[in-house]
């Protein structure tokens, strides 16, 4: 049996229990972005969500539960609007693929801004900032350098999957902070992308890649940034 599932407890089935579940994490992520994770106690919860602790515990055993809770379910919005813009053929550039993922990632992170800040507080920025966000998306990544440079060494593909996660990462998660505008926040990703973009194309040549899928950097084919508003986000 997986160690979560210990913690996890029953996953009810009837639609007015999940709706219950769904209540109790609204209410902590709501929590953990006011006050902070060491200072949200479950009991916290349970009065901000109008339940008994009781209620409470027969869904998460303890707080440590809760946050892994919704540290996944961000995690799985993220992987899942990852994936299918990565196997998004529309796309006529590698800037606009790039674009293209940075947005939905930042997306997905303002709508969720307070728990994003509670679960990367005092969190040193030496890789993602949120834990297991790197080995979810990883996979990924290494798929869409593949469509954009073809085969390659695996070893130097696991390298530059690390550099495009954690540089692009590090940019979207500042880029979607409370205090930053919706217009510095189209700059970064912008640049961002204009210089991951610019990179696959140099490593495409030193490969000797002539043609890639897509028909080069910036030009007409170019697009332009969607703002994206805190709240714009529909779950």
């Amino acid at each position: 049996m997986p160690a979560k599932a210990v913690g996890q407890r029953r996953r009810p089935s009837q639609e007015r229990a999940k709706a219950t579940r769904e209540h109790i994490l609204d209410t902590a992520a709501r929590l953990f972005g006011e006050r902070g994770i060491a200072n949200t106690s479950t009991n916290r919860i349970a009065t901000e969500a109008g339940l008994s602790i009781g209620t409470v515990y027969r869904y998460f055993s303890d707080r440590t539960v809760i946050v892994e809770e919704l540290l996944g379910r961000l995690l799985e919005d993220i992987e899942r609007r990852f994936t299918q813009r990565v196997f998004d053929l529309s796309e006529n550039s590698i800037e606009n693929l790039t674009v293209g993922v940075l947005e939905v990632i930042t997306e997905e992170l303002v709508a969720n801004a307070e728990l994003v800040r509670a679960l990367v507080a005092g969190v040193q920025f030496y890789n993602s900032g949120i834990p297991e966000f790197e080995p979810r998306l990883r996979l990924l990544v290494k798929v869409l350098l593949i469509q954009v440079l073809g085969p390659g060494d695996d070893h130097e593909y696991d390298l530059m999957t690390f550099v495009v996660l954690n540089t692009g990462f590090a940019a979207v998660l500042r880029a979607s902070a409370l205090e930053v505008s919706i217009e510095e926040r189209q700059e970064a990703i912008a640049m961002t992308a204009r210089m991951i973009g610019a990179w696959f194309e140099v490593e495409a040549a030193a490969k000797g890649h002539a043609q890639t899928r897509f028909s080069g950097l910036g030009g007409a084919g170019a697009r332009q940034v969607t703002p994206v508003a805190r709240g714009d986000v529909k779950k």
